[in-house]
């Protein structure tokens, strides 16, 4: 069996219009932009961002992951103008159990577009095939119907809801959990 990714250089993908790249200095701005819209921040712990600093706490965050190989999150940069428009990758990873959790956010203006399903195509490729993942995760608020449907649209399937699973803005919530199996994987 072929060895999985190492952690060593962070990976670059890109899609027809994206480039999926590490977060840098020059990102910071976006970031902000990105994480300080409540709608973008509304189904996730987070609360919007109040300042630049904050973004820089983002940003060295998606480094940190990176570094103790616990997860990749990918900008998405617009190949055309260079902003980053939003996240996606990998969180809580187990080297063990060959599992992660899938994640992404989207500038409310990039909506409905295609653009989660075109940049999570070669995320979900990476995922499977180079750091050979078993199953990958994804838990999302059930009024979170925009995620549930990308979901179903990438082939996930509903595995359980997570009763008072989380503690979000304030408040307890339900989470819905699916999952992708590497053989659910080759079967798309």
């Amino acid at each position: 069996m072929a060895m999985a990714f190492s952690f060593q250089t962070f990976p670059r993908l890109e899609t027809e219009r994206f480039i999926l790249r590490k977060s840098e200095e020059r990102d910071v701005a976006d970031l902000y932009e990105l994480y300080s819209d409540s709608e973008v921040v509304k189904y996730t712990p987070l609360l919007p961002l109040s300042d630049q600093a904050e973004a820089w706490q983002e940003m060295n965050w998606h480094l940190e992951t990176f570094a103790l190989q616990v997860g990749i999150r990918w900008l998405i940069e617009d190949k055309l103008t260079g902003k980053v428009i939003g996240t996606c990758g990998f969180l809580h990873y187990e080297k063990e159990y060959a599992r992660t959790e899938i994640g992404y956010d989207l500038a409310p203006g990039y909506w409905r577009k295609g653009i989660m399903s075109e940049v999570s195509a070669p995320i979900l490729a990476f995922g499977f095939d180079c750091m050979k993942l078993h199953c990958i995760e994804a838990k999302v608020d059930p009024a979170n119907t925009a995620s549930i449907g990308l979901l179903a649209k990438l082939g996930f399937s509903q595995d359980s809801e997570l009763r008072e699973y989380e503690f979000e803005q304030g408040q307890v919530v339900e989470l819905l959990q699916f999952s992708m199996l590497r053989k659910d994987y080759r079967r798309l």
